[in-house]
């Protein structure tokens, strides 16, 4: 089968479900507007953007639509991820109904959005406040969107503040010890939680930083301290990619955690990317198509992505994270998706 087959048959699944039963419904759907949601049309935009797909267009901004007419919930760090799709369309398109919510959204980050110390954005989740918590996700659910409304409104203190984020949490997060991210840190006790180093935890960092790289002037020395960092986070990767599969274990540094393809495909993305870009070396070409062909080994025959773990709060200790439920999600076909539209570049 293609890569544009896979592709297919990943985003029919998942467009085709409304849902289901119980608290895991809303996530293999894209009913909602939630972060699953927001990964799973960012890759349709990128197929878009790549393809020229007129219908691709037409579908995101039905949805956009759809939701904007039935009312927006509550604003936090992860129902802000579809705001980044919504502000790279109006940046292809222009479509002006979009640059009010856009920049009152962006404000919203800047002024209403809690802080940890240091001016960190709190991850506040539809749950959870999470006071004093820096975690690796808000990087690419709302850090991303907000250097991009910068970009597309022409705020400059709006793409600086994307900048510090990033550069707070590589200070906070990063591990020096083994390149790795850690899930969360707080600062109301100054520690990382259960020092997790979780594998979808990192992949946002993977797949996120190679595109916020892409968008940074070449001279920018913030764009080299986050090449720098990811870079070296890849390299790491790379070592602790499971032989036999090409995949990686949920706790990265655990060979007895289940292998997880979510952040198997979000890694794979970031790998690619960086072959192609020439930010990585060639000798990772390798390991990027080992991770491919092990995300699309787990691709059923009705287009579920497999092996994808739920919803992950930071964990007190190593061992939650090997009790998160494996089951289909809307991210988990997203991340699929999004993988693909570099491997349809090969």
């Amino acid at each position: 089968m293609s890569y544009q087959a896979y592709a297919d048959l990943v985003m029919s699944r998942l467009t085709s479900s409304h849902g289901g039963e119980g608290h895991f419904g809303d996530h293999m759907s894209l009913d909602t507007w939630e972060w699953p949601q927001g990964v799973a049309v960012y890759a349709m935009f990128k197929v878009w953007q790549a393809t020229g797909d007129a219908k691709i267009l037409s579908d995101l901004q039905a949805w956009y639509a759809r939701h904007l007419a039935q009312g927006l919930p509550q604003r936090n760090i992860n129902t802000t991820c579809p705001m980044l799709t919504m502000t790279l369309i109006y940046e292809e398109t222009r479509q002006e109904s979009y640059r009010p919510l856009i920049a009152d959204w962006a404000e919203w980050v800047m002024t209403g959005l809690p802080r940890t110390r240091e001016g960190g954005f709190q991850h506040i989740t539809t749950h959870e406040l999470n006071p004093g918590q820096l975690w690796d996700d808000t990087l690419f659910m709302t850090v991303l969107f907000l250097y991009r409304a910068g970009m597309a409104l022409n705020r400059p203190d709006w793409c600086s503040e994307a900048k510090y984020q990033f550069l707070l949490h590589i200070k906070y997060l990063h591990c020096q010890e083994n390149a790795l991210w850690y899930h969360g840190w707080t600062f109301e006790g100054r520690h990382h939680f259960g020092r997790a180093f979780w594998a979808r935890g990192n992949s946002w960092i993977t797949c996120g930083a190679a595109d916020f790289i892409e968008w940074l002037p070449a001279d920018d020395p913030v764009r080299r301290a986050v090449l720098t960092t990811w870079q070296e986070q890849c390299l790491a990767l790379i070592g602790l990619q499971d032989a036999a599969t090409g995949l990686w274990h949920t706790l990265l540094d655990h060979d007895d955690s289940y292998l997880e393809t979510s952040a198997s495909a979000a890694i794979a993305y970031g790998l690619l990317k960086g072959v192609r870009t020439g930010l990585l070396p060639a000798e990772c070409a390798p390991a990027a198509r080992k991770a491919l062909e092990g995300v699309l080994a787990m691709v059923g025959e009705d287009g579920t992505v497999g092996g994808v773990s739920y919803g992950t709060p930071v964990g007190d200790t190593v061992d939650f994270y090997r009790t998160i439920p494996i089951q289909p999600t809307a991210y988990g076909q997203g991340l699929a998706f999004l993988m693909l539209t570099e491997a349809m570049r090969l």
